[in-house]
């Protein structure tokens, strides 16, 4: 079975990659290796932070697939933001809860027109790297909207807020295997599965 080390800590991104992959793997994350430390996301996208994440964990491990992701929302009332900065939207250290707090006061702050939602998307990119030579990025995004009003209690992150188009129910609120279908990740995990299953 193959191994594959997800370069994080989230035990949510865990848990939603190992079942997009399938039983066919043996996803581990950086729990499994004390000690380990991913580099300071200093990259300006998404692309460049997940090939930092990984090229870094990948120096610590050598011979071992690393799988390192990069997402967030951008929310086009906030020119993209939070952007690459969705995890620390408010400030370094901040919970999710905070940042979905920062992310309701600054859209509160446009919403004069009496409209409670706002375009946005879910990003995600993913790159794979082995002995610090990447060998695939996948790119992944889902449209909705944001509302102010936090629905449901599942998921992470900004899912309470987020609305995928077609959809009444923020990704807070529909089953896991619905937004596994629908996610960002779900659609940039898609991509790179086909890609590890293509004889080379």
């Amino acid at each position: 079975m193959p191994r594959l080390l997800l370069a994080t800590s989230n035990a949510h991104k865990t848990a939603e990659v190992a079942a997009m992959l399938g039983a066919g793997w043996r996803v581990e994350d950086m729990r499994a290796h004390p000690g380990l430390e991913l580099p300071e996301e200093t990259g300006v996208t998404f692309e460049e932070n997940a090939v930092i994440k990984a090229r870094g964990a990948s120096a610590a491990l050598p011979g071992l697939l690393v799988l390192a992701d990069d997402s967030g929302l951008e929310v086009d009332a906030l020119r993209g933001e939070p952007g690459v900065w969705s995890a620390r939207y408010a400030g370094a250290g901040a919970g999710d809860a905070a940042n979905r707090a920062r992310l309701k006061k600054e859209l509160r702050a446009l919403a004069g027109s009496g409209d409670d939602t706002f375009a946005a998307r879910f990003r995600c990119c993913l790159a794979l790297v082995r002995d610090g030579a990447v060998l695939h990025v996948s790119h992944g995004a889902v449209e909705g909207r944001i509302r102010l009003e936090e629905q449901g209690a599942g998921g992470f992150g900004y899912d309470a807020l987020f609305v995928p188009e077609g959809y009444n129910d923020s990704f807070g609120v529909l089953p896991a295997e619905v937004k596994n279908q629908l996610s960002h990740r779900a659609r940039a995990l898609e991509e790179m599965r086909r890609w590890l299953e293509t004889p080379a």
